[in-house]
């Protein structure tokens, strides 16, 4: 069996660390972590659970630092993971499977982006062999996949492979991460430095341009991702991103034909399904606010049989069921979205006035309730919208 290394760069990570590192614990045969500067005992955490733990300056460049990381590892493949995130213990099996598999040089994982709304999954190059000519590159979106392309034009018979299911869950996305260690600041400082030395990269076009829309840049974002289609050199992930971000910005700009061009090219090309879940739930919501209902429930039945996990999904698919008047499908769909996300008040809500106008007075008075207590708790005005609309039915007192 082949020796496998976690390898990883941290600072400041002692509230993720211990879980991620619990998640490869009876994996992996060493653990190799680059601290960056932390000043919490992010350190101590990763020696405890036998890490190699080296220290590296930071210089505004995460391929650097992954690097000197690499250059400390011993195993025959290497797994790179970050400390918000977590492998999931039931891809272990085919995990070990691939790394068996005498030509394969990088196996692409899936990730679960937890609290993304644009892109709920991601294919991540983020298990590879150890190999000299292998390394990062990018200060910032760092990948080894500049230097696999290399690799694969002076010695063809590898492969690279991808990995079916989630493989990694990632919390990094959740908004409150995201304000807390202002990711989009950052980003755009690098991202810049590094577009200023390469202007026509596409893969750089995307990131900052998608970054600079949704930091209410427009016209700098929609320039930057037209000039990364222009380039006609990017990879079909990448390609793929650029008419997805255009697609949301035209959307957003109400300009639906452009929008809709954008979002049938992202979903044309070849990827796998899940990756493609974020356009589909964003071209079904342009949809649905364009009262094309009949496309809009086969986009959501789509998303539906991709990921039967998405609440969102059934949740659209009830608002269309309602407004086609098929009532018990509508109160199935909503059904489904309050067992998949429990706290979902929205469907709560939809699913009151759905049995409302079906004649289910009990199980609507009992739907509404919930859905006043879940707004309750966002301290959200709602709440007290629906109190009175219940008032004026004569429901409550």
């Amino acid at each position: 069996m082949p020796r496998l290394s976690l390898c990883m760069i941290v600072q400041n990570e002692a509230a993720f660390l211990p879980g991620c590192l619990a998640s490869v614990a009876g994996l992996v045969d060493e653990m190799v972590i680059a601290d960056t500067g932390s000043t919490d005992n992010t350190v101590e955490i990763a020696t405890q659970a036998g890490a190699k733990v080296i220290t590296v300056e930071w210089q505004d460049d995460f391929a650097a630092a992954r690097n000197q990381a690499l250059a400390q590892v011993t195993g025959d493949w290497v797994l790179v993971l970050d400390a918000d995130e977590t492998l999931n213990e039931r891809i272990i099996p085919s995990l070990k499977k691939a790394i068996a598999t005498d030509n394969a040089l990088v196996i692409n994982l899936m990730r679960h982006e937890i609290g993304s709304r644009q892109s709920p999954y991601s294919l991540v190059s983020r298990l590879f062999r150890r190999h000299p000519q292998l390394t990062f590159s990018r200060s910032y979106h760092e990948s080894i996949d500049d230097s696999v392309l290399g690799l694969l034009k002076t010695e063809p018979s590898w492969q690279v492979l991808d990995l079916a299911g989630v493989a990694i869950f990632h919390q990094g996305y959740t908004p409150e991460l995201l304000q807390q260690r202002q990711k989009s600041q950052r980003a755009r400082i690098l991202l810049e430095k590094a577009l200023a030395e390469t202007p026509n990269d596409p893969y750089l076009c995307n990131k900052l341009g998608a970054l600079y829309v949704s930091m209410g840049d427009d016209k700098e974002g929609l320039k930057l991702l037209k000039q990364g289609l222009k380039s006609n050199t990017a990879s079909i992930p990448v390609r793929f991103e650029l008419h997805y971000h255009l697609a949301n910005a035209f959307r957003e700009q109400k300009k639906w034909e452009l929008a809709r061009k954008h979002y049938q090219k992202a979903l044309n090309e070849e990827m796998l399904l899940p990756l493609k879940l974020g356009a589909l739930l964003n071209y079904g919501g342009m949809l649905l606010e364009l009262s094309s209902l009949s496309e809009a429930l086969q986009i959501f039945e789509t998303a539906a049989r991709i990921d039967p996990s998405q609440a969102v999904s059934f949740f659209n698919l009830g608002m269309i069921y309602k407004a086609q008047g098929q009532l018990m499908e509508a109160l199935k769909a909503y059904q489904q979205a309050i067992t998949l996300q429990p706290d979902y008040a929205e469907a709560h809500q939809n699913l009151a006035v759905t049995a409302f106008k079906a004649g289910l007075l009990a199980e609507s008075l009992e739907a509404f309730k919930t859905a006043i207590a879940l707004y309750d708790q966002r301290r959200s005005p709602e709440a007290e919208k629906l109190r009175q609309t219940l008032r004026e039915l004569g429901m409550i007192e």
